[in-house]
């Protein structure tokens, strides 16, 4: 009778989904607290210049005690202790705030990050309390440690290492796909796109909509030859449309390809059509698989406005136009831009990697391999 019972399926499928939920919030309050006793032991290792004052067996010896001590426990071998220290010196002392808020927990001698601090009421330590609260509430110890690992050992800079903290969080990247990104350099693509997106959108939306496109966007998952032509390109891209998504950024939904649009007695075809759900608005995306000209941010806005008359509803914001192109002036672009009635990026695609300039010369070229294999 259960089983049939509509009210009790209701209740079970509630039931179910608030179990999921809490385990997902263990398993994130684990490895907060796991990153937490890194952060400890690393200030510990640092501070207290434990390798330099017991030599280079130092680690070897730690990690030998801590897995005697606790065998159940992953994440005491000797490379690990390496990075944990490695995080502690990366975090604390490039980030302004963990170097004030550091030394001020060292002042009132709170040598322990998560540690508990009972209530008292000494005024000298409300500030810690509060200062322990914002440490412990960094996104630093809101993502997986083998995450950090990736990205404090690649990053250049800290800047760059707290965008792919934050896009983690936001985007609940696996770590391979945290890796993917950062192998193609997507802190230095995201928000280089030209546009003119501050002149003809609200605040709100612009700066958003010039976050989310990238310069270049990067194709090397396509074995696309020259020379190719642009329905090549297309066909490309959509028979691989989950790459070329996850390339794009989290919130695109794929509305078609070769969408018709009447406009007047013709009827013509958008490339690509999506939906941006965190922008609420179409875009209209158009691909070019040679240079950029200026009559292309004409062709794109006909069809932004194509888009705005036929399929926008008025809860949706104004449709943004995006251009790939393999090759652009960035003068032309700006000048055409600026020309423009319409929101549009114009951003370059790269179907793979430029080689290091000094692994060309050790390659064969093109002529040299045809040569030989004729002979």
């Amino acid at each position: 009778m259960l089983i049939k019972d509509s009210e009790y399926k209701q209740w079970l499928g509630e039931l179910k989904q608030r179990i999921r939920q809490s385990q997902i919030k263990a398993a994130i309050k684990v490895n907060s607290e796991l990153l937490r006793l890194y952060w400890d032991l690393g200030r510990d290792i640092v501070v207290r210049q434990m390798d330099a004052a017991w030599g280079s067996g130092f680690f070897e010896q730690l990690s030998k005690d801590l897995r005697s001590e606790f065998p159940e426990m992953k994440g005491f071998s000797t490379s690990n202790l390496y990075y944990i220290k490695q995080f502690y010196l990366f975090y604390s002392q490039t980030i302004p705030d963990f170097q004030q808020l550091a030394g001020k927990l060292e002042e009132s001698n709170f040598h322990q990050l998560g540690g508990e601090i009972q209530p008292t009421d000494n005024k000298k330590n409300i500030i810690p309390q509060q200062l322990v609260a914002e440490l412990e509430n960094h996104p630093i110890f809101q993502i997986p440690w083998f995450h950090h690992v990736q990205i404090f050992t690649k990053c250049k800079s800290i800047k760059e290492a707290l965008f792919y903290v934050q896009k983690t969080i936001q985007n609940s990247w696996s770590r391979a796909v945290l890796m993917n990104f950062m192998e193609a350099d997507l802190y230095s693509a995201q928000g280089k796109a030209l546009n003119n997106f501050s002149k003809l959108l609200p605040e709100s939306q612009s700066d958003l909509a010039n976050e989310i496109l990238k310069d270049p966007y990067n194709f090397d998952f396509l074995t696309l030859t020259e020379p190719y032509k642009e329905k090549e390109l297309e066909d490309a891209l959509t028979t691989n449309i989950t790459k070329f998504l996850l390339e794009l950024g989290q919130g695109f939904a794929y509305v078609g390809r070769q969408v018709p649009v009447k406009i007047g007695k013709k009827e013509r075809f958008i490339d690509l059509l999506f939906y941006h759900l965190d922008l609420r608005c179409y875009m209209v995306i158009e691909l070019k698989a040679g240079e950029f000209e200026a009559e292309h941010t004409g062709k794109l806005g006909l069809y932004i406005s194509a888009i705005n008359h036929q399929r926008k509803k008025n809860t949706d914001n104004p449709t943004i136009g995006l251009l790939i192109c393999k090759t652009k002036d960035n003068i032309e672009v700006e000048y055409s831009l600026e020309s423009s009635s319409q929101p549009i990026g114009i951003s370059e695609y790269q179907l793979w990697k430029a080689l290091p300039e000094n692994y060309k010369s050790a390659l064969p070229s093109i002529e040299e391999i045809e040569a030989g294999l004729k002979n």
